[in-house]
């Protein structure tokens, strides 16, 4: 899809990287420039590290790249970077505000050059560009850690990275729609995007909630703040979800588990007001799943058209995916794995030879 593509990656960490490992997962060619000597600072962010020594994290977004490194501070590397921008089509970097234009570059001088350049920068923060953009740092004054943990528990940061996720495939979108505009104007586009501004655009219903009630919203642990019942239970040997999304649902809920005095009960017949009686249906819920084990109600769940599931682990996730310790989780969009992350510098001498033409020289092998 954008196989004719060229993307320069001056980013670092994960929502950059993330990006362009996306734009790459859809065909582009994609060149990462690291730092000579640490590289990439997720390259130490570890352990785990495979037998090679590259760690876990670096792997998991910097696969359909190569690999080449470059001081900023030397004049014959800033030139290499400045020509492989002369070239791209998109050009993507985090550093902090002026890093490139004290060294004579940037932005906006090579946008001047070049008009139908895209360059897009990440940040943390879109009040504060200079603030370093660290995801629990955004997590928290985002408003999610507000919002994430038991009622009566402390504030709670998301098992993973999300707002540096969001900001990576929210950076891909508006790249992606730069390209379609540059295709019709032949004119590029300056993007900025943010980690905090993608944070806080994914409060969505809840932000919205806020808006209309007036109210500071509650932290819901495992249950829904609009949505009963939508949580976590336990079954007899493992947790399962019940995420009933409509009156309909809950009425085959509850007959598929049972309990008819609430699939006739007048006053549960709405969402309103089994919201009201949250406590009676969760506790009679509870009450009824942990007495047999999740597969027999998932089978009655599934049969009467309820959503539900198990609560899996990881390692079980895994299992039904053609994952790879190399490569990492397959694509989540249209695309493929052609190369794995490139070690640091590992492409560097190729590129200097040949620049974008490196890439007719690599097999699928990434050699």
């Amino acid at each position: 899809m954008l196989t004719s593509v060229k993307v320069l990656d001056l980013s670092r960490v994960l929502a950059g990287p993330l990006c362009t490992m996306i734009l790459g997962d859809m065909g582009a060619s994609v060149i990462k420039v690291e730092r000579p000597g640490g590289g990439d600072d997720t390259r130490g962010w570890g352990p785990p590290f495979d037998e090679r020594g590259e760690s876990a994290y670096f792997l998991s977004v910097n696969r359909n790249k190569l690999g080449v490194t470059a001081d900023l501070d030397d004049p014959a590397d800033l030139a290499l970077l400045k020509s492989l921008a002369r070239e791209a089509d998109v050009v993507i970097d985090n550093f902090l505000p002026g890093t490139l234009e004290r060294r004579g570059w940037g932005a906006e001088q090579s946008r001047a050059e070049m008009p139908g350049l895209i360059w897009c920068t990440i940040v943390g923060f879109a009040d504060e560009p200079r603030r370093p953009g660290y995801d629990v740092l955004v997590q928290a004054e985002s408003g999610w850690m507000s919002i994430t943990g038991e009622p009566d528990g402390e504030p709670m940061k998301h098992g993973v990275a999300l707002a540096d996720v969001l900001a990576g495939k929210d950076a891909a979108i508006a790249i992606l729609a730069a390209l379609v505009e540059r295709g019709r104007t032949g004119v590029g586009r300056r993007l900025h995007v943010a980690l905090s501004t993608s944070a806080e655009a994914a409060l969505v219903n809840v932000a919205q909630n806020a808006l209309v009630s007036g109210r500071e919203p509650l932290r819901w642990g495992n249950a829904h703040a609009n949505l009963v019942p939508y949580q976590l239970f336990h079954a007899a040997d493992r947790p399962m979800i019940v995420a009933v999304g409509s009156d309909a649902q809950w009425r085959a809920c509850a007959e598929a588990l049972d309990l008819p005095e609430l699939a006739t009960d007048a006053a549960l017949a709405t969402n309103a007001g089994r919201l009201a009686q949250r406590g009676r249906v969760v506790e009679r819920l509870a009450e009824r799943l942990v007495a047999m084990p999740a597969s027999h109600w998932l089978e009655r769940l599934d049969a009467a058209s309820v959503p539900c599931g198990l609560v899996r682990t990881v390692p079980e996730v895994l299992t039904d995916r053609p994952a790879s310790p190399r490569t990492g989780m397959p694509p989540s969009i249209p695309g493929s794995v052609r190369l794995p992350a490139p070690r640091l510098g590992q492409h560097t001498d190729l590129v200097r030879r040949e620049g974008w033409n490196a890439f007719a020289h690599l097999t699928d092998s990434g050699a």
